[in-house]
C-alpha cells in the first residue's frame, strides 16, 4: 500500500525556499502566499505536471510586489470587483482558480485514498455476506473466483459512495469472550448461604436466583435489627453480592444490595466492605440505576478527606456539575473539605456534630487526628486552656467530657495547671505539653491506614 504521492525534490525545495521567504513579509500576505502555493501544487499534481515544470522559476504574485501594503490593498481591491484572477507560471502554462483549500494538500490526498479504501473493504465485507453461497463474481464479463474477484468487485465500485448504514455487522473477534453465554442463572432455594471465594466455575445448583435473593435480603435486614450481629450479616451480604455477581444481575435491587451493606459497614467502622460496596455502587450509578447517589457522593468526599489525598479530592470536586454541588450531602461534605484546606477547625468540628446520613461514622475515623492539630494551634496561642473551652470547640457534645479526658490521655496532653480542680474546671498547661503533641502528631498521624480503594 502506498504511504502517499511522491514530490520530486526540486518542487520540495522549491516550497522551502517559499516559506522563508515569506517571514519577511506581515501575516495576512504569508496567509495570501501560502494559499496560491496550495493551489499550484494541486493543479501541478491533478495534471500530472510535478516533474516537467521548472519549480525553481515559478515565482508567487503575492511575495512579488515591492510595497506589501500596496499589494495588500490590490488583493483587497480584486476581491471586492469579482474572482480571483488566474495564476500565471514563467512556462506560460496557465492555473485555473480552484477553491482555496482548507488543509494541507497532503493531508487531503492521503484522506481521499483512505476513504476510497474504507469503502472498497465495506463492499468487500458486504459482497462476502451477501453472496456466501456464490464463490463466483463476474468483472467485466470475465468470472472470477474466490476472495480476487470480490476485490476487484469492490475496486470497480470504490467510487461509489457507500452509506455506513448498509454495511454488514462485523464478524465477531474469536478471541474475545462473549460473556453473555457464559452467563447462569442460578436454581437453589436456600435463603441463607456461607461465603465463600469461588475457586471454580459456579454451579448453577448452588446460586440462588433473583426472586431467592429478594427473600434474602429481606430476612437479613430483620436479623440485622433483632440480632445485631454483624460478623454472620456481614457474611451473608458478601455470599448475596456474589450470587449477583456471578449472574451478572445489575439492577435496581443490586443498588439496594450495596446501599444497605455500606451503612452497615459503616456503622460498624468497616472501612474494607464499605468501600467495595461504594466502588461497585459508583459503576451502578454510573449505569443510570436509581438509588442514594446524593448520599453515597456526600460519603466518597469526605472519606477522601480521611486519605487526605488532595489530587483525587481535587479532581473529584472539579468534575461535580452545580446541581449537586446543592445537594445537602454534597454541600456538607465540600464546606468540611474547605474548613480543613483552611485550617477552620471551629467549622471542621460544628460540622462534624450535624453530618447528614451516617457521615459522623466516616468522619469518626479521623476526627482525632483533626483534633490533635487544632489543639496545637490553641496551645501555640494561649498560656492555659479550659477543659469547658476544649469541650466545646474541639467537637465534644455537652456531655462528653470523659472523651474529652480520654483523648488528651491517649495524647500526653493530661497536664493541668489546677490538677486538684474539678475536670470540668481544669486548665490545660499549654506550655508543658505543646512539644509532646507535636511530637505525637507526628508518631501517630504521619500515616493514614487506607483499608481498599474508593
Amino acid at each position: 500500500m502506498s504511504s502517499g504521492p511522491k514530490f520530486p525534490p526540486a518542487m520540495q525545495e522549491w516550497v522551502t525556499s517559499q516559506f522563508q521567504k515569506m517571514q519577511k513579509f506581515p501575516p495576512a500576505m504569508r496567509d495570501a502566499a501560502r494559499e496560491e502555493m496550495k493551489k499550484i501544487i494541486a493543479h501541478a499534481y491533478s495534471t500530472g505536471t510535478m516533474l516537467s515544470i521548472p519549480w525553481s522559476t515559478v515565482q508567487l504574485t503575492s511575495l512579488n510586489e515591492s510595497d506589501p501594503l500596496k499589494n495588500l490593498k490590490r488583493k483587497t481591491t480584486d476581491h471586492a470587483e469579482g474572482p480571483p484572477k488566474k495564476v500565471q507560471l514563467t512556462n506560460n502554462s496557465f492555473v485555473p482558480s480552484v477553491k482555496p483549500l482548507k488543509t494541507n494538500v497532503f493531508e487531503d490526498d492521503a484522506r481521499t485514498r483512505r476513504e476510497k479504501r474504507f469503502q472498497r473493504e465495506a463492499l468487500i465485507e458486504q459482497n462476502r455476506n451477501l453472496n456466501t453461497n456464490h464463490h463466483t463474481v463476474m468483472v467485466s464479463g470475465m468470472s472470477v473466483g474466490g476472495s480476487l474477484g470480490a476485490r476487484m468487485q469492490g475496486f470497480a465500485h470504490s467510487h461509489h459512495h457507500v452509506p455506513w448504514r448498509h454495511v454488514a455487522e462485523p464478524v465477531p473477534d474469536a478471541n474475545v469472550i462473549d460473556w453473555d453465554k457464559y452467563t447462569i442463572v442460578g436454581r437453589s432455594t436456600s435463603i441463607f448461604k456461607n461465603y465463600l471465594r469461588l475457586t471454580s466455575d459456579p454451579d448453577p445448583k448452588d446460586i440462588r436466583p433473583l426472586s431467592v435473593l429478594r427473600q434474602t435480603l429481606e430476612q437479613l435486614k430483620q436479623r440485622w435489627r433483632s440480632e445485631g450481629n454483624y460478623n454472620w450479616v456481614c457474611d451473608q451480604f458478601k455470599s448475596l453480592r456474589q450470587d449477583l455477581t456471578v449472574q451478572r444481575i445489575k439492577n435496581e435491587f443490586t443498588v439496594q444490595v450495596y446501599e444497605i451493606h455500606a451503612r452497615i459497614a459503616l456503622e460498624n467502622s468497616d472501612l474494607v466492605e464499605f468501600n467495595a460496596c461504594q466502588a461497585m455502587l459508583r459503576t451502578l450509578y454510573e449505569l443510570g440505576l436509581p438509588g442514594k447517589r446524593e448520599e453515597f457522593l456526600g460519603y466518597r468526599i469526605l472519606y477522601m478527606l480521611h486519605g487526605r489525598n488532595r489530587a483525587d479530592l481535587n479532581f473529584l470536586v472539579s468534575q461535580l456539575t452545580p446541581q449537586e454541588k446543592e445537594l445537602p450531602a454534597v454541600q456538607h461534605a465540600l464546606k468540611a473539605h474547605m474548613a480543613m484546606a483552611t485550617g477552620n477547625y471551629h467549622q471542621f468540628f460544628a460540622l462534624f456534630l450535624v453530618a447528614p446520613n451516617m457521615g459522623g461514622y466516616i468522619m469518626d475515623h479521623y476526627v482525632d487526628r483533626e483534633r490533635c492539630g487544632a489543639l496545637i494551634t490553641m496551645a501555640k496561642s494561649y498560656r492555659s486552656l479550659p477543659l469547658r473551652l476544649l469541650q466545646t470547640e474541639l467537637g465534644y457534645e455537652s456531655d462528653e467530657l470523659p472523651k474529652l479526658l480520654d483523648f488528651l490521655t491517649k495524647h500526653s496532653a493530661n497536664v493541668f495547671t489546677n490538677p486538684n480542680a474539678p475536670d470540668i474546671e481544669k486548665h490545660v498547661a499549654c506550655s508543658a505539653v505543646i512539644q509532646t503533641l507535636i511530637q505525637v502528631q507526628s508518631q501517630k498521624y504521619a500515616k493514614v491506614g487506607i483499608k481498599g480503594s474508593v
